[in-house]
């Protein structure tokens, strides 16, 4: 996570949220995949006992083949908003789709991370959505792939403590994504094709927390 970040506790249903010690402006990396983060199978984390595979699902998300992600600092405590303040992007990490500011909590919408089940959320002023599915991606990235093209026309122009943290694969094209010299990719890209689960989906009753 962004190091302009804290773990705060919010409330006994939220449970903690990160959030903001200084100003993040938009199109700052807020959060990059890193060597220390952990990655699994999805028969390793089914071949776990109930209380080790339920933590695991909660606080990870999935990426395209479907391996489960457990970020291993404050990143795994991002709580979901259907307004949120940042937004993923094909390349393994997530910008700030706004200025965010001290004492601000940084959000992320859920349908980007390939949940396994129908995640069940607080109503929000000006969002008709509720809840959040395993396939919104194919509905909404059109609409988030416009969110983050445009925090990328800042990404040159603000301090990027975490660009390190680019995967060696992306860096060239993140580089021209950020010139506006190529387009980005959809993030339709990270979408997990959940049709080669062999088990069938079941609601979850869901709060506003990882």
């Amino acid at each position: 996570m962004h190091p302009h970040t804290t773990l705060r506790y919010i409330n006994d249903v939220v449970g903690y949220g990160v959030f903001a010690t200084q100003k993040i402006p938009k199109g700052t990396i807020t959060w990059a995949l890193d060597d220390l983060d952990q990655h699994y199978d999805e028969s390793y984390v089914n071949a776990l006992e109930p209380l080790r595979r339920d933590l695991v699902i909660k606080y990870s998300y999935r990426d395209e083949q479907g391996r489960y992600v457990l970020c291993w600092d404050l990143a795994r405590y991002v709580n979901h908003s259907f307004h949120p303040s940042c937004i993923a992007t094909p390349y393994q990490f997530e910008l700030a789709c706004r200025d965010i500011y001290p004492g601000e909590e940084l959000t992320d919408d859920y349908g980007y991370l390939n949940l396994d089940y129908p995640f069940y959320c607080q109503s929000e002023v000006g969002c008709d959505r509720t809840v959040v599915l395993p396939d919104d991606i194919l509905q909404y990235y059109p609409q988030w792939d416009a969110i983050a093209t445009e925090s990328f026309r800042y990404f040159n122009q603000v301090e990027q403590p975490l660009k390190h943290l680019i995967q060696p694969q992306y860096r060239f094209k993140v580089e021209a994504v950020a010139a506006g010299t190529a387009p980005m990719d959809s993030i339709l890209t990270c979408y997990y094709d959940r049709n080669r689960r062999n088990k069938p989906l079941t609601q979850t009753t869901c709060s506003n927390t990882n």
